[in-house]
């Protein structure tokens, strides 16, 4: 069987950056880590600077896990970073009726941003197969 590439490894390091909100936590699939990273900055920044090792494991791991398919990982997580507020990432993944009301309520008030930063491994996955 061969390995997907469900995520980039280049985007893994650049969300590190950011790291100490759990960025690329979330962005492989790790959200309990993502959101203690995000309360604690990292881990004080000691888990931060660990990570920079650890996100090809990380990558390794999230290419196993979730399947290819005609909705990039890449693409809708950046469309969830920057424009989740408004809904972007639902319509791109077909979700009209709910890109529609977060477009209206904010993304549901902020609440279905942090449940889709959560979930969106899933979402997605579940749609790729």
């Amino acid at each position: 069987m061969s390995q997907s590439n469900s995520h980039s490894l280049a985007i893994g390091y650049i969300l590190w950056i950011f790291g100490i909100f759990g960025a690329h936590r979330f962005y492989y699939g790790r959200p309990i880590s993502g959101t203690i990273w995000f309360f604690t900055g990292g881990l004080l920044l000691i888990g931060w600077i660990v990570d920079l090792f650890l996100i090809p494991g990380m990558d390794h791991k999230a290419d196993m896990k979730f399947r290819e398919g005609p909705y990039d990982y890449t693409i809708a997580w950046i469309l969830l970073t920057f424009l989740g507020f408004f809904g972007v990432h639902r319509f791109y993944l077909g979700k009209i009726f709910t890109g529609i009301l977060y477009f209206f309520t904010g993304g549901l008030f902020l609440v279905g941003v942090v449940y889709d930063y959560w979930t969106l491994n899933e979402q997605i996955d579940q749609l790729n197969s």
